[in-house]
């Protein structure tokens, strides 16, 4: 059996090489190098933007979290973190798409008119995707070492030549295209797996009855979780709630402005493309994790002795069909290849376009890119090597640095007139180094933190004071303000051909959260209070159950109306310009 999963990788492999060099073909110039010629339509961009999300991280370490005691606070958690992938096109991303910068980095540069504040960008970039990149090479080592048998070093540097491969020669362009391509696999693998599970252990009413009847993980089917017993991470429900939501706000900001998902809207044809994938990911997420959060926790049903992160792994091997358990985990494994070739490519790219001194043409320029690239492979492979594997320890801790340094300079630097220069390079410093040295802190067991006080929360407060009283005791260029209006410029023509089509995908998204909160109010809070009257469920456990069914359809259903409100108001907007530029 070891044989055939063997096979599966490593022809996974090869195909995935296959394709990322045969988009490589098509590189021509810095453009198409780095933003993939700013031409990529909605579906590679809901592509590469799900596949750079959905890493093992998702797979392995959140479906092991729901498999540890809790599905439910995961489900609060991404309801609200999914509201960042509309939040991030409509405040950032839509203007990003419109500044023609290579980077986000240096779109900061060009908004501030500041080497030095791209600069500071390019390096928490480095530093930070840097960290990410060691979290899911990880991930994507261990799963070969499951699948295959063989040393968990050979599957770190087999991973790392594919991934670095393709980027190194293609750019961009490999990097979407592979990351669409990854998306589909993993998108089939996932359902399929979990409907095989959900189906085998007589559905969601079969799941629910059995978790609740269980005795190893009390109250694992409730919406705030395990809150009993030694391994418990929560004492009370409110506990539970207020890490969901706080950890879901923490996660919208890293949805909206970091930068492996800003970064996927350059490629973009146009803004209208930028909204339609933006609200796309959010329907995609929320069913996705709507599906696997439940089927981590069913896992409990079959063995609840398993490693947490090994969970799904586990149970594509010994639960499901063989011939399923291949594409789930073939799956798995791409959803990780995909962030590490997207996190590898960002981080070559800002260190040879934000970092290190300006090349004097296009050839230098991609060739001073692949150098940087291929450096920052060679050293991500050997501190994976050395680094002890902790999955989604690493990848949650280095996503949110930047929720704190990039979040509030991505929103002011379009919002707000004041932010100067100064503001800006000391938000990103003291946001990025504040959260850094608490959450080292709160790990070393230094100092403890409530949950309502994320290193996120304190270190977001305290760089938007840095970003308020640096700005206050400097000055705001003219070159900053200029750039400041050009970019809340739009060009009336894109509305006429491309507004109706953003509007019927608005409309779809919230129709999709009508039916998320309809399917979750029927199978998950229906079926809780139907065994609530024959088990002993608290009358406040099912009323939750319903509020968090609810909860889930509204957040997609408002995303999708303020999605329809901006492309309608665009339209209008562009309609009184065409009016006015008519009139003699």
């Amino acid at each position: 059996m070891l044989m055939i999963y063997t096979l599966a990788i490593l022809f996974s492999l090869v195909g995935y090489f296959v394709i990322g060099h045969l988009a490589g073909r098509r590189v021509k110039h810095l453009d198409d190098y780095l933003v993939a010629g700013r031409n990529a339509p909605t579906f590679l961009i809901l592509g590469t933007l799900v596949a750079s999300y959905l890493s093992t991280s998702a797979f392995l370490g959140e479906t092991g979290y729901a498999y540890q005691g809790y599905p439910f606070v995961m489900l609060i958690f991404a309801a609200v973190s999914t509201s960042g992938c509309l939040l991030g096109a409509l405040v950032f991303g839509r203007y990003l798409r419109r500044s023609g910068a290579l980077t986000v980095p240096e779109f900061f540069g060009k908004r501030f008119a500041s080497r030095r504040v791209q600069v500071i960008a390019g390096l928490t970039t480095v530093i930070g995707l840097g960290a990410y990149l060691l979290g899911v090479m990880q991930g994507a080592g261990i799963m070969f070492a499951e699948l295959t048998g063989m040393p968990y070093w050979v599957g770190l540097v087999l991973v790392w030549a594919t991934y670095t491969g393709f980027v190194l020669y293609s750019g961009s362009p490999g990097v979407v295209l592979t990351d669409t391509v990854m998306f589909v696999i993993f998108s089939i693998a996932a359902f399929g797996g979990s409907i095989y599970i959900i189906s085998d252990l007589g559905g969601w009413q079969g799941i629910i009855e059995g978790l609740v009847s269980q005795s190893d993980k009390p109250g694992i089917a409730l919406w705030h979780g395990v809150i009993e017993g030694d391994g418990a991470d929560f004492s009370t429900p409110g506990e539970a709630l207020t890490w969901g939501l706080t950890l879901g706000l923490v996660w919208a900001a890293v949805l909206a402005a970091s930068p492996w998902q800003a970064s996927r809207y350059l490629m973009a044809r146009n803004e209208h493309v930028v909204m339609r994938s933006a609200m796309l990911t959010a329907v995609a997420l929320a069913v996705f994790y709507a599906v696997m959060m439940v089927t981590g926790a069913a896992i409990n049903l079959y063995d609840t002795g398993l490693e947490s992160e090994r969970a799904m792994v586990w149970a594509a091997l010994n639960v499901l069909p063989a011939w399923l358990g291949i594409v789930i985990l073939t799956g798995v494994f791409a959803a990780g290849l995909s962030s590490c070739s997207t996190f590898l490519s960002i981080i070559g790219f800002s260190l040879s376009n934000d970092i290190l001194p300006p090349s004097r043409n296009e050839a230098s320029a991609m060739r001073a890119s692949r150098i940087a690239i291929l450096v920052t492979g060679l050293t991500a492979l050997l501190l994976a090597l050395f680094q002890p594997p902790a999955v989604m320890a690493v990848v949650w801790f280095a996503a949110t640095l930047f929720a704190s340094s990039w979040g509030p300079v991505a929103l002011m630097s379009i919002w707000s007139r004041r932010i100067t220069a100064a503001g800006a390079g000391w938000g990103l410093i003291v946001g990025f180094l504040g959260n850094l040295m608490l959450s080292l802190a709160e790990q070393a067991g230094w100092v403890q933190l409530p949950v309502y006080l994320h290193p996120v929360v304190i270190s977001t407060v305290v760089a938007l004071v840095a970003i308020v009283l640096a700005s206050r005791f400097t000055r705001v260029s003219e070159a900053e303000r200029e750039y400041r209006l050009f970019l809340h410029q739009h060009d009336p023509s894109v509305e006429a051909s491309w507004g109706k089509g953003t509007r019927w995908i608005a409309i779809a998204t919230m129709v999709s959260g009508v039916a998320v909160g309809i399917f979750l109010w029927q199978q998950y809070a229906t079926t809780l209070a139907e065994v609530a009257s024959r088990l002993s469920v608290s009358d406040g456990a099912v009323s939750g159950a319903y509020l968090l069914a609810a909860g889930c359809g509204l957040m997609l259903i408002i995303a999708g109306g303020v999605g329809y409100w901006v492309a309608r108001s665009r339209r209008r907007a562009g309609q009184a310009t065409n009016a006015a530029a008519a009139t003699p």
